[in-house]
């Protein structure tokens, strides 16, 4: 019960200083930032196909499919935005 307790700690600890740093973060910035946190989703990915294909049990098996379907999600976004933000620093051509 107390790994429970101080893991809930540790998430919720983590979700407050998450919040703080990616608020504060100017827009100049978010693109170089969103390239590093694509990496570290795809470190998540790796990790969680690890973790569901264990015999852990059927709780770690969900938590470990669910893990790999939210990464993917914020991996995939991740491109879509930073493809966004880099199509608007390109110079757009006359049409002729």
């Amino acid at each position: 019960m107390s790994a429970l307790i101080f893991s809930l700690f540790i998430f919720v600890l983590a979700c407050f200083i998450g919040f703080e740093l990616i608020s504060k973060v100017p827009p100049t910035l978010h693109t170089p930032l969103m390239s590093g946190a694509n990496a570290i989703s795809g470190i998540t990915i790796v990790g969680a196909l690890i973790i569901s294909g264990t015999d852990g049990g059927l709780i770690t098996q969900i938590l470990g499919i669910s893990a790999i379907i939210f990464a993917t999600i914020n991996v995939v976004g991740g491109f879509m935005v930073t493809d966004r933000m880099l199509e608007m620093f390109k110079k757009k051509e006359d049409d002729k």
